[in-house]
């Protein structure tokens, strides 16, 4: 089996997720990229190459710059996930738009694996509470709230992609004075069985 990265050490108070796609086909994952946020705040990032076993589109490839050669040799989402899946389970996860939590449940349907039962946010929708200024006016893209926030990530990377949106959520609750919790209404089905922060 390919070696994958040993994932970060919790206990966290939520995980930004991922991905990048070797094509428009969203069960093409070829990179899954976390950023786990700790009870300091602290975040640690995680990224992980997937083998898709599907063809890459050229314009992906220009995207992300990740080819057929970069994911040589690296394992495929049914062994990443097996490992994954475990880990994230407890968390509640954060994706900047729905493309992502969209893209691991149709990878899992590629492979006939079952369905995840995750918890999730938008990072999008928490800006939009955190900066209504910028609706219609640059957007809550990563692309502008990495120029307006001066956010400094590689864009169309996963992990740091992830990173950015973990980043987004922290500096939402220092402008709104509130926990992610609260603002992104999370619902604690996912966390029941977190230690409680001392």
């Amino acid at each position: 089996m390919p070696h994958i990265p040993p994932l970060p050490t919790g206990p966290f108070r939520f995980v930004a997720l991922d991905v990048e796609t070797a094509s428009r086909e969203a069960a093409s994952i070829c990179q899954i990229g976390l950023a786990c946020v700790d009870h300091h705040n602290a975040i640690h990032a995680y990224s992980v190459l997937v083998n898709p076993e599907t063809p890459f589109a050229s314009f992906n490839i220009e995207l992300h710059g990740i080819g057929p050669q970069t994911v040589a040799g690296a394992a495929t989402f049914p062994e990443i996930w097996q490992v994954m899946a475990p880990f994230l389970h407890p968390y509640h996860l954060v994706q900047h738009s729905q493309f992502d939590s969209r893209a691991i449940a149709a990878a899992c349907r590629a492979y006939r694996l079952p369905e995840p039962d995750l918890s999730w946010s938008d990072s999008v929708r928490i800006a939009r509470k955190a900066w209504p200024e910028y609706l219609g006016n640059g957007g809550h893209g990563l692309g502008h709230l990495k120029k307006v926030l001066e956010l400094e990530f590689t864009h169309h990377d996963a992990g740091e992609d992830a990173r950015a949106s973990a980043e987004v959520v922290l500096l939402a609750e220092e402008r709104l004075g509130a926990p992610f919790e609260q603002i992104a209404q999370v619902k604690y089905k996912a966390q029941m069985s977190l230690p409680i922060r001392p």
